[in-house]
């Protein structure tokens, strides 16, 4: 049976700019709103000095030193924003599922939410991974591993790129199992070849881990390289799920047919 045509997706193509400018000034000002209430946050709760934490057991009972007057304001203004982005995700993801939602089938519909939801639980999930348990390693190896005739005077901005850095790649990373679930739905990937291919996904993690996070086999790197398989093996149970259900749909579309015939 041929899908019935969507009346909305037929709109005309600058209806389809003003929407789309409409839902972007909307989410501007979502993020101008949360932005500007992480910011009062964080100088309000210091939440500086609770993101520096990681870091304090290797500076002797000093601080973190900054070099340019405007170091600390940049660094406040980049924690507020990120967790500003984080407060108005719920306004972000409301408003892209608002603008293609009428272009979307029932079917595909019920797919976008939980896809979304996952994909934002994976993305809290691999930065907090990041945060609490690959960052004190680290930084444990790195700063570790120096000469007696050097002494660390770790800057502000210095610490915090490095931290933001890698909360964000891991984050990027633990979204894997969304990135194979959509391939598997394009049908680019099948879970038959993904299961064939669980020594070259082993070796790509440690690798991966490796360069992530430097640090030594037995700690920074076996930590990271864990979660990158189990996340690739729990990504080949999703593609599993999602192929066997475009095949259960492909046997219901060609039984159909054939009655029809």
């Amino acid at each position: 049976m041929a899908k019935s045509a969507n009346p909305v997706t037929e709109m005309p193509f600058l209806d389809h700019l003003e929407e789309l400018r409409e839902r972007l000034i909307k989410v501007i000002v979502a993020l101008a709103i949360t932005v500007a209430a992480a910011f009062v946050l964080v100088v309000k709760f210091n939440a500086i000095a609770f993101l520096a934490q990681p870091i304090q057991p290797f500076l002797g009972g000093k601080k973190l030193v900054f070099t340019h007057p405007g170091d600390s304001f940049t660094i406040t203004m980049t924690v507020s924003l990120g967790i500003g982005f984080v407060l108005a995700a719920p306004v972000i993801l409301y408003q892209l599922w608002a603008f293609v939602s009428p272009a979307l089938y029932q079917r595909e519909k019920r797919i976008v939410i939980p896809v979304l939801v996952a994909a934002t639980f994976l993305f809290a999930l691999g930065a907090s991974a990041a945060y609490f348990l690959v960052l004190p390693f680290a930084l444990q190896f790195l700063l570790g591993f120096q000469s007696e005739a050097l002494e660390a005077m770790i800057t502000a901005r210095d610490y915090f790129d490095f931290a933001t850095s890698l909360c964000l790649v891991m984050g990027g990373v633990f979204e894997l199992p969304i990135l194979i679930v959509a391939l598997t739905a394009l049908g680019v990937v099948t879970p038959m070849q993904l299961r064939s291919w669980r020594r070259q996904a082993l070796v790509v993690s440690i690798v991966a881990a490796a360069i992530i996070t430097p640090g030594d086999l037995v700690t920074t790197t076996l930590m990271l390289m864990v979660p990158l398989y189990g996340l690739y093996e729990a990504s080949i149970i999703a593609s599993a799920i999602v192929h066997r259900r475009q095949q259960r749909r492909a046997m219901a579309a060609g039984a159909e047919q054939e009655a029809l015939a």
